[in-house]
């Protein structure tokens, strides 16, 4: 059996730090054969309720979020690694990283982590330790240096 992944899940955000993750996975893409799958979750904030959102507003979310997916699927073909496929989702970041492995059957997960402290992982939540918490398969988080 190998050790190497078939099938990645990155999950983007459009930060800084998802940039290096997005350039620790195409380094990791360059040594296996493994899928590509690209994830952005629009309305990451767990302080909004989109039902209380009107279709105009959701709409809107809803393409600044497709902006954010286009722009790193167009980062991975820039490096010449042409995602499997993208998907965009709506709703909590945790949730839907995780419901997305599950359908997809990703064997890693790769993500950036702003690295909140520990008032700010308490009051806003922390997507990258609910991935890393909850996940069934490794978790790769990059963190920007300090």
């Amino acid at each position: 059996m190998s050790q190497f992944p078939h099938r990645i899940l990155f999950a983007a955000d459009g930060s800084v730090e998802s940039d290096l993750a997005l350039h620790h996975t195409v380094d990791l893409l360059g040594h296996t054969s493994a899928e590509l799958h690209v994830v952005h979750v629009g309305l990451v904030s767990a302080w909004t309720n989109p039902d209380a959102m009107n279709r105009d507003q959701r709409e809107r979310l809803r393409a600044a979020s497709q902006v954010v997916l286009d722009e790193q699927v167009a980062k991975f073909e820039a490096a010449q690694m042409t995602p499997t496929q993208s998907y965009l989702r709506m709703g909590r970041a945790t949730d839907e990283i995780l419901r997305l492995r599950d359908e997809i059957g990703a064997d890693l997960i790769v993500l950036g982590s702003r690295g909140l402290n520990a008032f700010k992982r308490v009051l806003l939540g922390n997507d990258a330790e609910g991935v890393v918490r909850h996940a069934p398969c490794p978790v790769l988080v990059v963190r920007k240096d300090k």
